[in-house]
């Protein structure tokens, strides 16, 4: 048995004929530029959310361990178990100034002629 080839979408109306156009040669120019303070926010937000997640899986795996609660009151531990709870919010905060950063530029962007 031969294979039945999948119908191909063939616009009819010109309006949608220039969207697939459009949407298809887009050019690398038409994008905005991506800048310094985004990338840092971008990694420090990524740096900070990492770190604390795998401070809380420390802590998750100690318990398993069977630490005590005594065990976690010396060396390292109280720091271990400090930076998830602020370490976190710090976290969401700089995701959440990156996107209305990145709102913001692609808002004005939008506004200015081509």
């Amino acid at each position: 048995m031969g294979r039945v080839a999948a119908p191909r979408f063939q616009p009819t109306h010109p309006a949608a004929t220039r969207i697939l156009v459009g949407m298809s040669s887009k050019q690398p120019a038409d994008e905005t530029p991506v800048r310094r303070i985004d990338r840092i926010l971008t990694f420090m937000s990524l740096g900070v959310i990492v770190l604390s997640v795998g401070c809380f899986f420390a802590l998750l795996i100690a318990d398993a361990a069977g630490l005590q609660a005594e065990d976690f009151g010396r060396g390292a531990w109280p720091i271990i178990a400090t930076i998830p709870m602020f370490g976190l919010p710090v976290g969401f905060v700089l995701i959440f100034a990156l996107l209305i950063m990145s709102m913001i530029r692609r808002g004005r962007a939008s506004d200015r002629p081509s």
